[in-house]
This record gives structure tokens, C-alpha cells and sequence, in this order.
């Protein structure tokens, strides 16, 4: 009986964890909401996979990756724009990666899909998920690393 009442314990505190994280979610309306049919109407097989489903593409396959041209990253599932080509740097994980978003455009989450908290980065607008957040960033900035998935945005270069 006495070892019984820990092992209990540690399943009920576990269970806590992960209804807390999808009250969280179901709480948060988008201003852009589609049915699971209509972005699988409007997104590639890929594309699905990490905005909707919370999927990670490869590592170093982006293109976007080795972009170093001026302009702006935006949703690949709504076009919000997201993230600033000044604010870009190479953190050498082999994903794009930023030290800061957008003011407002970017919404941060908990994620526990690998056992333990991390913070996911999702679009503020219709609730993709981009990547996720790290403090390993440059200290001269902000510390912060938002590595996001490449398939998880469009660049639109800046205008001359």
C-alpha cells in the first residue's frame, strides 16, 4: 500500500500537466480559423504536416535556412508577417532561426510532446506552429533563439 500511494501521485500529477496545456489551447480564438479539410485544401502534404500538426521538418533541408537576403518572413498558412530579416543570424541548428518575432504576431505555448516543457512558437493569427524558443541566443541581443521551421514560412524580399 505505502508504495502504491507514490506511483498514484505521480499519475495524477502528470494527468494535470497535460489537461492544463489543452484547456490552454482550446481557449485561444484565431482571428483566422479553417476546418481541418479546408488547410489540407490549401497546404502541401509537408506543409500540413508542421503548421497543423506540429510537425518538424529536417534539419539544414530549408532553403530558407541560408537565406541572407532583406525582408520579411511571413505564415506560410496565412501570410501574417512574422519575422524580420535584420533579426535573423545563423545559430548553426540547421533551421531558420530569428532572436525575436514580430511584436504581436508571434504566440507562445507550452509544449510537452517530448516529455518535458518547452515553449512552441505558434502564429498569432491563425494558430500555426512555426518552432520553438530557446535561450541559447546571441547575448548581445536578446539571448532568445527562435528556431523555426522553414516550410513553416514565406520570404518576401524587401522592395528597392
Amino acid at each position: 500500500m505505502n508504495k502504491i500511494i507514490p506511483f498514484l501521485s505521480i499519475i495524477f500529477l502528470m494527468s494535470c500537466n497535460s489537461k492544463a496545456q489543452n484547456k490552454n489551447e482550446e481557449n485561444k480564438i484565431y482571428t483566422i480559423v479553417k476546418s481541418e479539410e479546408q488547410w489540407k485544401k490549401i497546404l502541401t502534404d509537408k506543409e500540413y504536416y508542421v503548421l497543423r500538426e506540429a510537425g518538424t521538418e529536417k534539419a539544414f533541408t530549408s532553403p530558407l535556412n541560408n537565406n541572407k537576403k532583406e525582408g520579411t518572413y511571413l505564415c506560410a498558412a496565412c501570410k501574417t508577417p512574422l519575422y524580420q530579416s535584420k533579426h535573423k543570424y545563423d545559430s548553426g541548428s540547421g533551421w531558420p532561426s530569428f532572436d525575436r518575432a514580430i511584436k504581436g504576431n508571434v504566440e507562445m505555448d507550452v509544449d510537452y510532446k517530448i516529455g518535458y516543457a518547452r515553449t512552441e512558437l505558434k502564429c498569432n493569427t491563425c494558430g500555426s506552429h512555426l518552432g520553438h524558443s530557446f535561450d541559447d541566443g546571441p547575448q548581445e541581443t536578446t539571448g532568445k533563439r527562435h528556431c523555426i521551421n522553414g516550410i513553416a514560412l514565406n520570404f518576401t524580399p524587401k522592395e528597392k
